[in-house]
């Protein structure tokens, strides 16, 4: 299966900002919900200049493991995002597309291979 669709959203994440995988679930209306956006970004090219390390979990954990956990932080550290704790500050740094990009970046057609 093709995940350019969930990518090409995922790149359009401003530097210092996040989303968690249950909004990109929604605004890509990914059947399967968060988990089907962990695995569209589980398969994230490296070197293709995807900021995969924008998206995090519910209330801003990371939940990716060692020792990748650790780099994420790292990244989006450098990108000005801070953090409560062990969560990126959600109330700082979510972002919310504009329904246009929700609206055009929309999987139409989505088939688990």
């Amino acid at each position: 299966m093709s995940w350019s669709v969930v990518h090409s959203f995922v790149k359009r994440i401003p530097r210092g900002r996040v989303v968690t995988y249950g909004q990109l679930a929604r605004a890509l209306k990914l059947p399967g919900g968060a988990r089907t956006a962990g695995r569209a970004m589980f398969a994230c090219p490296s070197g293709r200049g995807i900021p995969w390390h924008r998206v995090v979990g519910a209330g801003g954990r990371i939940l990716i493991r060692e020792p990748q956990a650790s780099l994420q932080r790292k990244l989006l550290e450098s990108e000005g995002t801070r953090f409560a704790g062990s969560r990126v500050d959600i109330a700082a740094h979510q972002w919310n597309p504009p329904r246009r990009l929700q609206k055009t970046a929309r999987v139409k057609s989505f088939r688990m291979r």
